[in-house]
């Protein structure tokens, strides 16, 4: 693939992309729409006639379509009225996940003349998700030489909704010993710290069970509960401590599974039981995480295989918890590295499967490509045959169109076949090639023409016009006996053959061919007559046969 871009113009190439630059600068603007999720189908969404000005009608006398990216057919267009609608209900958190905005791109592709507006498509967040602990229950173990003000982390609640929808604050049963405190994180996320407002006693109390609840901004709010179970223990002064509160590593997409990602350490200054700490992952699920922690040694390593594509980052929260109870716990903030694994994508919505001669700049199709990958690792390079008198046109955000260069001419060359290829710049490069056959359609661009510059025919002198008359009569008459002859003669060949291997006979003429025939020599000149004298030796009749006709 590299050879075929090296032998491309360097001339083409410029022009290539100074036109990809210009129609990116001019599809910057676009429409947008925006919609709550779970609206239902068939609501209306906007007049798109209306808005892009156009009149009533022109959609359909147009050929208006509705083009997106990928296959997923998500608005439906009424051509007549110009109204935009909702194909299907849409769950922002299935198209988007936490991505906000929630974006959905399409164009608009008119066809007759070819003409698209770019547009998108904003799903606004309805609290349609509960706030859920990933764990039942939680246990603390709480020495009862604990001082009052001491916080103790809690696992927070996902909430699959964003912005104001999520989890906003957490609340904490009624008791005598606790209150929650709701925190907020630096990714806008909230968590809660179970803070002791009143000293604990084992010998009075050994345990407590009590309920957080999570709650939304939704109006009016969601929730989701998760216990807590508190044990009392016995003095055990000394939490461990991570040598780091925060560790941050890249692990490349493509590691095999149990390799090593990073190792934490906890220190605990408390002696034989107390002080022998083990890691478990603090804030994790068996099913989402991708990690195992050794609780002796505190490796970590890889679990199930990363994929970039699906997820960039990991915030995995470790906790150190010696032998009375006591924990403390760091974070390990993961990075995928992403690998070119995903070859480019190629969506082909041809146009026409014939293309008239004649017409330059004809669009033949469009198309969409696209890469998951980042970096190089996504950056796509399209091309076709060099030989081709055809052109690739960018119009915006990776869609192209398949144009005539020049005016074809189906005399030359009826059918083309041409291959798409669309290649990556990662390493090693990837590439998804898509053939299509254009046929040239005919138009009429000839005018018939004879086969000689000049025919002479030879006339008399001194003929008059009855005779020019009599001439044209006497040259049909004379065609007319001339193929009667022909066939007449063919006739008593075979049977004068047949003779010769049985006794049979056969019946025709066994006297002499007509007179008077009219040879029509190679040249186009009329020339004289010659008396057919009668049939004799088969050498004789054809040498003479073939003297009368000219065929020499």
């Amino acid at each position: 693939m590299e050879t075929a871009l090296a032998k491309t113009p360097q001339k083409r190439q410029v022009l290539f992309l100074a036109i990809l630059m210009l129609l990116w600068e001019a599809g910057s603007d676009s429409i947008r729409y925006s919609i709550p999720e779970e609206t239902e189908s068939g609501s209306f969404v906007a007049n798109l006639a209306k808005d892009l000005g156009l009149r009533v009608g022109e959609l359909a006398t147009r050929g208006a379509r509705i083009h997106y990216k990928g296959n997923k057919q998500l608005l439906e267009l009424d051509v007549e009225t110009g109204n935009l609608l909702l194909y299907e209900k849409l769950d922002r958190e299935v198209l988007c996940g936490v991505t906000d905005p929630c974006i959905l791109y399409f164009q608009l592709l008119l066809e007759n003349p070819v003409q698209f507006f770019q547009a998108d498509l904003q799903l606004t967040d309805i609290n349609d998700h509960s706030p859920e602990f990933l764990d039942k229950e939680m246990l603390l173990k709480i020495p009862e030489s604990v001082q009052p003000g001491t916080v103790f982390p809690l696992k927070i609640a996902q909430d699959f909704d964003i912005g104001g929808n999520t989890v906003q604050n957490y609340t904490i049963s009624p008791n005598s010993h606790f209150h929650v405190v709701t925190h907020n994180r630096g990714d806008g996320r909230k968590y809660p710290e179970l803070m002791l407002d009143k000293s604990l006693d084992r010998e009075e109390q050994s345990e407590l069970s009590l309920t957080l609840t999570a709650l939304d901004g939704g109006d009016p709010p969601r929730s989701g509960t998760t216990a807590v179970r508190i044990e009392v223990v016995d003095i055990n002064d000394n939490a461990p401590a991570f040598l780091q509160s925060l560790y941050e590593v890249q692990v490349p997409e493509n590691s095999p599974p149990n390799s090593l990602v990073v190792v934490v350490s906890a220190q605990d200054l408390d002696a034989g039981t107390y002080g022998n700490v083990r890691y478990t992952l603090f804030q994790g699920n068996q099913v989402i995480q991708p990690f195992v922690v050794d609780e002796i040694t505190g490796e970590i390593h890889l679990k199930k295989a990363l994929d970039f594509e699906a997820t960039r980052y990991y915030n995995v929260e470790i906790a150190g918890t010696d032998g009375g109870g006591l924990s403390g716990k760091c974070t390990v903030a993961i990075e995928v590295v992403d690998v070119n694994d995903n070859a480019p994508e190629l969506t082909m919505s041809t146009l026409s499967s014939t293309t008239p001669e004649n017409s330059p700049e004809t669009v033949v199709a469009v198309f969409s490509v696209s890469d998951p990958d980042s970096g190089d690792n996504g950056r796509m390079v399209c091309s076709i045959q060099n030989d081709l008198p055809f052109l690739l046109k960018p119009t915006f955000k990776n869609f192209y169109t398949l144009v005539t260069e020049k005016p074809l001419d189906r005399e030359s060359q009826a059918e083309y076949n041409i291959t798409i290829t669309v290649t990556d710049l990662g390493t090693p490069r990837l590439k998804t090639q898509h053939n299509i056959t254009v046929t040239v359609s005919d138009v009429n661009d000839n005018a018939p023409a004879f086969s000689q510059t000049t025919y002479t025919l030879r006339v008399r002198e001194n003929n008059s016009p009855a005779l020019h008359i009599g001439m044209v009569v006497a040259l049909a008459s004379v065609s007319s006996l001339f193929l009667f002859s022909v066939l007449v003669f063919v006739a008593v060949r075979l049977c004068r053959r047949s003779r010769a291997a049985s006794a049979g006979r056969c019946s025709g003429p066994e006297g002499h061919f007509p007179g008077h025939l009219v040879d029509v020599s190679g040249a186009g000149t009329l020339s004289q007559s010659y008396q057919y004298e009668g049939i004799g030796k088969e050498m004789e009749e054809n040498a003479t046969f073939r003297n009368s006709f000219g065929f020499n």
